[in-house]
């Protein structure tokens, strides 16, 4: 009897093609009758990277779960355009809708983190009818982004001038972590996104909403202030984890799921549930 899969790593993608031609690599894992989460990641990681190396993808498989993820344009398998017009914040929400009508999906759930959280945050508004309840984690009120300097960021990528500013050079550092990101791609969609919509309190989600940012991310509080303003939100502080730790964590993770799973007690109580199907 073979050992059950451990989605530890991701299947050869599925390409979606977005209303721009763009290429999007798309993951599809556990049973096809199982109720969906969409996994959206964040700025200069994966689907790889943020949940199949972290155990989301096992966890949730493991709860019931069926799990699409996808690489966000400029990521991963996904084309990598290297104009900041195609990183608006409206091509990279239509782009999740594209992976929603590609797979036939009317009710889904979505875990979405920092950049994918920021995704989600909008596509809940726009499609509240097919996303029924979302998980956005360390999210901010887009302030990070814009202060990166891209034209400090372009012209070291050009032509090696030092950049000065320790946010841009943080950012670059950053992108240049994961072997196989391109720079110029990612550099490219922060300029897209600084310059368009921006998760707005006055403008919530209606769904119920989880937010969860961890207890030593800067973005805590612009995390706190956007749970406060939605209506059906409510917020967990991820215990001992910054920006970058926090989606390796499994107090995260099992908060989540519980919240996925609508078992609010539980949730509240901070219970784990591993297996909804024997």
């Amino acid at each position: 009897m073979s050992a059950p899969p451990s989605y530890r790593e991701p299947p050869r993608p599925q390409y979606v093609i977005a209303e721009d031609d763009t290429a999007l690599a798309t993951y599809d894992v556990g049973d096809l009758t199982a109720p969906v989460v969409v996994l959206v990641h964040g700025f200069a990681s994966s689907a790889d990277g943020n949940w199949f190396a972290t155990g989301w993808v096992r966890e949730l498989v493991r709860a019931g779960y069926r799990v699409i993820a996808f690489d966000q344009r400029g990521h991963g398998a996904s084309d990598k355009p290297h104009e900041p017009w195609a990183y608006s914040m409206e091509h990279l929400v239509t782009d999740l809708e594209t992976v929603l009508d590609t797979y036939l999906l009317d009710e889904v759930q979505l875990v979405g983190y920092s950049l994918g959280a920021r995704v989600g945050w909008h596509a809940s508004r726009r499609a509240e009818h097919r996303i029924l309840r979302a998980v956005l984690g360390g999210i901010p009120d887009g302030r990070p982004l814009r202060r990166v300097r891209v034209p400090e960021a372009e012209a070291f990528l050009a032509h090696g001038v030092p950049v000065q500013d320790r946010i841009t050079q943080a950012y670059l550092d950053l992108a240049a972590r994961t072997p196989g990101n391109d720079l110029r791609a990612l550099i490219a969609l922060v300029g897209g996104v600084q310059q368009g919509l921006q998760p707005d309190p006055a403008e919530p989600p209606q769904q119920p909403t989880l937010f969860a940012t961890g207890s030593d991310d800067g973005i805590l509080e612009a995390s706190r202030r956007l749970a406060a303003a939605t209506p059906n939100g409510e917020l967990f502080v991820i215990p001992g984890r910054n920006h970058f730790t926090a989606p390796t964590a499994r107090a995260f993770r099992d908060r989540a799921i519980a919240f996925l799973d609508g078992d609010a007690e539980r949730a509240a109580a901070g219970e784990v549930r591993l297996q909804r199907v024997s």
